[in-house]
């Protein structure tokens, strides 16, 4: 090959295997956000954009292995796979982002619905959702927070039952704590689904960045791959 067309394929090379170390760092990231989200009781319609994210990863990962490949060997065949399937996920983000912002409102619904469902499975008295409750205890231990929507009230019979139930482990005089209806017990201010929502809305912004970045390195692909493709068919 000529010396430009030297320094084409080893770009493309070099620039797979950063792809393709892009790709792990997408993938490591979405699984540990998805991980998170379920620990934290976020219902999984909730981070379907997270799902997407896994997959892209995992995508990205075969197709940085796909353009290393292609740029070695020199096979133009390859090339074009990479061309196409990276084209198709560049398009696919494109089309996720505009319906994210354009059913914005649909996505806070559904968020909202979920709350309403869950404060049911703690007002129960059964031991159909005990499991639920204690694990949900647990998260408003950790997060310093009480209920979903409406803080005690959310826990309807089971609050004045159960003594600990949003008992804040602070200091009296702590901004989290607030006295309960002039009582001796004290209990965590803010409700969990403020806590949630917050959480939900670093994480979109993580993704956010990840997918502009994404997108970015995913143009310079495009260019690099037809590039050689071209020089390979000149050859």
């Amino acid at each position: 090959m000529a010396g430009v067309s030297r320094c084409m394929k080893y770009s493309m090379f070099i620039f797979n295997f950063l792809f393709w170390v892009c790709g792990c760092i997408i993938l490591g990231i979405s699984i540990w956000i998805r991980v998170s989200g379920a620990q934290q009781g976020v219902d999984s319609s909730m981070l379907a954009g997270v799902n997407l994210l896994i997959a892209v990863g995992a995508i990205i990962m075969i197709l940085g292995f796909l353009g290393c490949c292609g740029a070695v060997k020199e096979s133009r065949c390859m090339l074009m796979l990479f061309f196409i399937a990276l084209l198709l996920i560049l398009i696919l983000q494109v089309t996720g982002g505009v319906l994210g912002a354009v059913y914005k409102p649909q996505v806070e619904a559904v968020f909202n619905l979920t709350l309403s469902e869950s404060v049911h499975a703690l007002q129960s008295t059964t031991g159909e959702y005990k499991e639920y409750r204690e694990e949900f205890q647990k998260l408003e231990k950790k997060y310093q927070c009480c209920g979903l929507q409406n803080g005690p009230e959310d826990w309807g019979e089971n609050f004045d039952k159960q003594k600990d139930i949003c008992q804040c482990e602070l200091e009296k005089t702590s901004d989290l704590c607030i006295n309960y209806k002039n009582t001796s017990r004290y209990i965590y201010k803010k409700s969990c689904g403020e806590v949630i929502m917050q959480q939900i809305k670093d994480n979109l912004v993580i993704i956010m960045g990840i997918a502009f970045g994404l997108a970015v390195v995913e143009i310079l692909g495009l260019v690099f791959s037809m590039t050689l493709y071209c020089q390979i068919g000149r050859k």
